[in-house]
């Protein structure tokens, strides 16, 4: 199997920053695309931000200048740098990577998630 562990989460106040990472561990052949998602309280979970293997992002609108999403493939570990945070950022962050487990089978795997939370 895949352990995805976060950490990195916390209480910031408005225009602060944090930096979460995320190591993958496990059943490991491939690491593919890799990403980060959150869910605010009685929303649905939307994308944050994506990078492939290859190092190709994608962010959320609403983080676009803001976030910056990398990966290091040698430590199987994904940051999500978060800067200029606002109260609309709060919400518990999960980690997301599609892992080859073998040449043939793929899986999608999860974090536990982290609470990030912005308040004066």
């Amino acid at each position: 199997q895949v352990q995805l562990v976060e950490s990195g989460g916390g209480l910031v106040q408005p225009g602060g920053s944090l930096r979460l990472s995320c190591a993958a561990s496990g059943s490991i052949f491939r690491l593919n695309a890799m990403g980060w998602y959150r869910q605010a309280p009685g929303k649905q979970r939307e994308l944050v931000a994506a990078i492939t293997s290859g190092g190709s992002t994608n962010y959320a609108d609403s983080v676009k200048g803001r976030f910056t999403i990398s990966r290091d493939n040698a430590k199987n570990t994904v940051y999500l740098q978060m800067n200029s945070l606002n109260s609309e950022d709060t919400a518990v962050y999960y980690c997301n990577a599609v892992v080859s487990t073998t040449i043939s089978i793929r899986g999608n795997f999860w974090g536990q998630g982290t609470q990030v939370t912005v308040s004066s």
